[in-house]
């Protein structure tokens, strides 16, 4: 009687421990999921106030509709890639793409902004003041919500890469999800000082 009830235990035991990893991967892939949710949201706006300022710029860029037509494309191509990746976030060729047309838009309106240094009346425009400090307001969302997503993506996948979990990720695909990174250039850059 006392081996039968050790040996119930012990399949209890042998039973709850992986289901209680597997909770435990399903609940942190579902957080790391939810913070892309937030930013989700954020690129959205984003998105949304990128052809309002175009057409404001176009008003006094008349002869800059190159750079104001690769705005608009960049914007849409973040925008197909953002919806993959809004509907999977854990596969990383969808977040590889998105993180490219991030940095392809983030150049993008670096070079508009550059270029509208040139243009005195459109840099005192008020609905151009406006929607850049509503662009800038955006991206500092954008910034917290990544390193929310970040932090979500690093605790899946070091929980996943543990053992005995990496062998139940491996039995569930449980697979390694991707860090959103937008690399840009100058943010890596030193500053240069002179005097």
């Amino acid at each position: 009687m006392v081996t039968a009830i050790i040996l119930v235990v012990l399949l209890i035991i042998l039973i709850a421990y992986p289901v209680s990893i597997y909770n435990k991967l399903v609940s942190l892939r579902n957080r790391f999921k939810n913070a892309f949710a937030q930013i989700d949201v954020q690129l959205k706006r984003r998105y949304d106030l990128i052809p309002n300022l175009v057409n404001v710029a176009k008003q006094y860029m008349e002869h800059e509709k190159e750079t104001l037509e690769a705005v608009i494309q960049a914007r849409n191509q973040a925008v197909q890639s953002e919806k993959a990746v809004a509907e999977q976030p854990d596969d990383p060729e969808a977040m590889q793409k998105l993180m490219g047309a991030e940095q392809n838009l983030s150049g993008s309106l670096g070079k508009l902004f550059a270029l509208s240094e040139n243009y005195p009346d459109l840099k005192a425009n008020q609905n151009m003041m406006q929607l850049s400090e509503e662009l800038t307001s955006t991206e500092n969302k954008i910034a917290f919500a990544r390193q929310s997503f970040n932090d979500a993506v690093m605790n899946y996948n070091t929980a996943r890469e543990k053992f005995p979990s990496v062998v139940i990720a491996n039995m569930f695909s449980f697979n390694e999800a991707r860090l959103f990174e937008v690399d840009v250039e100058d943010e890596r850059k030193a500053p240069e000082v002179s005097f």
